[in-house]
């Protein structure tokens, strides 16, 4: 008795052992396609944000390209009072 309890407790487990190793396989692609989305979506987020601070500053460079003397002049932190 005790032997057929063995067999068929030991038959269950390789079964079981079957079907979470199937499910496994199932959840390691979906995984697999989770994790290679993320990294997609982080390299698109870097991309961004590089193209974003490329921008900002190519603006920051036109803006102080097309400055007026005034305004330069304002900027400046040279005290003009002692060149006088």
């Amino acid at each position: 008795m005790k032997k057929k309890q063995k067999n068929l407790s030991q038959s269950m487990q390789k079964k079981k052992e079957e079907k979470l190793s199937l499910q496994d396989q199932v959840q390691g692609e979906v995984f697999s396609k989770l994790k290679d989305m993320k990294a997609q979506l982080l390299q698109a987020e870097l991309k961004a944000k590089d193209e974003e601070a490329a921008k900002a500053k190519e603006e920051k460079r036109l803006k102080e390209k097309n400055k007026s003397f005034q305004e330069m002049f304002e900027e400046s932190n040279q005290n003009w009072k002692e060149f006088k």
